[in-house]
């Protein structure tokens, strides 16, 4: 039987457009979790649930009128309808609509369903982490393990006349390792996850993330301060996109994009960053954490050019911003859940490899700062200003990458690091994370080849 049992989502439609409205659609999921936790050598946490809702939206005048239930009857939907309704005064109802067309996906393909695979399995992977991460070195002082793994079946069904639906598979690993000698203390991180199964652990089992986290926090507490100042730096493939996802991303959103939020509001068709710039936005990716066939309101996914060859091409839309704009919508609405309206969210969005030989990269730096792993940060998408972390860090000497380095940070703006990069290297490397906007957490993706700033503020000791 399909997810939408039980009642008829066309006339819940009908009966939430009754006092008037443009567009609407419901959005029924059914999602099964497994969050687990070790800490202090032993098992902290372990919770399994399965939560099954229904979000019902109106759109009219460009306003969006939301509400959600878990009562998934048919009572329970008409009285959700009432709800929703009553925002709605323009008296003019569109013409009912029935089923246009359906369609259905498994997902991305899934080698080894995590729901198939027994819990106490799934703590031997966290087992097997802690005891790598402890076993480094005697200055580890704490370990933190956390395994997560979620289905999804989702339905979409509006007021056009679409229907699709769509099960999605997601695995995430995570171990946090810190090490302290006196009064240092560093920290190591690294994570693994996507839109597959238990598979992922094939090629990268708990016991490689433990010891990557743990060697890093370790190597970092004999790392001096890094010195501080304007300087080159290189962003190595493997810092992951911290800094095309927060810097420029966010700011191609289109909801910050029509507000005059974003530094690159109403600049579409202009340079906004060097020639050898191209960024991408793309959820058909198979495999990658902000992967899926379906974007929250059944868009179709598909690879959004947003800067080519360093023109503003393209916002990332949903239905209402793709309503505002007069375009269509390029697949990026998205919702934490049924509890949440969608909004445009970024998926797996990078710069585009470039042409240019990552270790040439490094050897084209008489001195400077190389930045293996990028931490978090801020930024001001207004004006595109930010501040992020690096949690990995190395001088470059005479082309050569030299000793660690600790403590700092890349100061800048967006649009303007863009500008100025020379370099781009033909490598990608990715990083994941849970990207938070409005209240609202979804999973992503960023990556970026190896990149060269010729000329970056580095936060650190001035003059070490």
């Amino acid at each position: 039987m399909g997810i939408l049992e039980g009642f008829d989502p066309f006339a819940v439609i009908k009966a939430a457009l009754k006092n008037g409205g443009e567009f609407a659609d419901i959005f029924l999921e059914d999602t099964e979790n497994v969050f687990m936790v070790c800490e202090d050598k032993k098992i902290e946490k372990v919770v399994a649930g399965r939560d099954r809702g229904v979000g019902l939206r109106v759109i009219t005048g460009l306003k969006t009128f939301y509400a959600y239930t878990n009562d998934a009857t048919e009572a329970g939907l008409r009285a959700l309808a009432d709800v929703v309704s009553r925002g709605v005064r323009d008296g003019n109802p569109p013409p009912a609509s029935g089923l246009i067309k359906k369609e259905s996906a498994k997902g991305l393909a899934i080698i080894t369903p995590p729901g198939g695979i027994p819990l106490s399995e799934k703590v031997k992977l966290l087992k097997r982490a802690d005891e790598t991460a402890w076993a480094v070195d005697p200055r580890v002082s704490q370990v933190r393990v956390v395994y997560g793994d979620g289905f999804r079946r989702s339905a979409v069904v509006n007021s056009l006349g679409e229907w699709r639906e769509e099960e999605r598979t997601g695995v995430l690993f995570v171990c946090q390792a810190i090490a302290k000698e006196g009064d240092v203390v560093q920290t190591g991180y690294e994570p693994i996850g996507g839109v597959m199964g238990m598979e992922i652990f094939d090629a990268n089992p708990p016991e490689s993330i433990a010891e990557v986290a743990a060697k890093r926090a370790v190597m970092m507490l004999g790392a001096r301060r890094a010195p501080g100042g304007k300087m080159t730096v290189v962003l190595s493939s493997e810092a992951g996109g911290t800094m095309i996802h927060e810097a420029v991303g966010h700011g191609l959103e289109a909801d910050l994009a029509y507000q005059n939020l974003s530094v690159y509001s109403g600049k579409l068709g202009e340079r906004v960053a060097s020639d050898i710039i191209t960024v991408l936005d793309d959820p058909t990716l198979p495999g990658r954490r902000g992967s899926y066939v379906y974007d929250d309101e059944g868009t179709p996914a598909q690879k959004t050019v947003l800067v080519e060859r360093g023109i503003l091409k393209n916002y990332m839309c949903d239905r209402l911003n793709a309503m505002k704009s007069g375009g269509p919508s390029t697949g990026n609405g998205r919702r934490e859940s049924y509890h949440h309206r969608p909004i445009p969210r970024m998926t797996n969005t990078m710069i585009a490899p470039g042409k240019d030989d990552p270790e040439a990269i490094i050897k084209s730096v008489d001195k400077g700062l190389f930045v293996k792993k990028m931490g978090g940060g801020q930024v001001n998408t207004v004006n595109g200003d930010f501040v992020f972390e690096v949690t990995e860090g190395y001088l470059i000497e005479k082309g050569k990458i030299a000793e660690p380095v600790r403590g700092a940070t890349l100061t800048g703006n967006g649009p303007q690091v863009l500008m100025t990069i020379d370099m781009v290297g033909s490598d990608l490397g990715f990083g994941i994370g849970t990207c938070g906007k409005d209240g609202q957490g979804v999973p992503v993706s960023d990556a970026q080849p190896t990149l060269r700033i010729p000329e970056i503020v580095v936060g650190g000791d001035v003059g070490s």
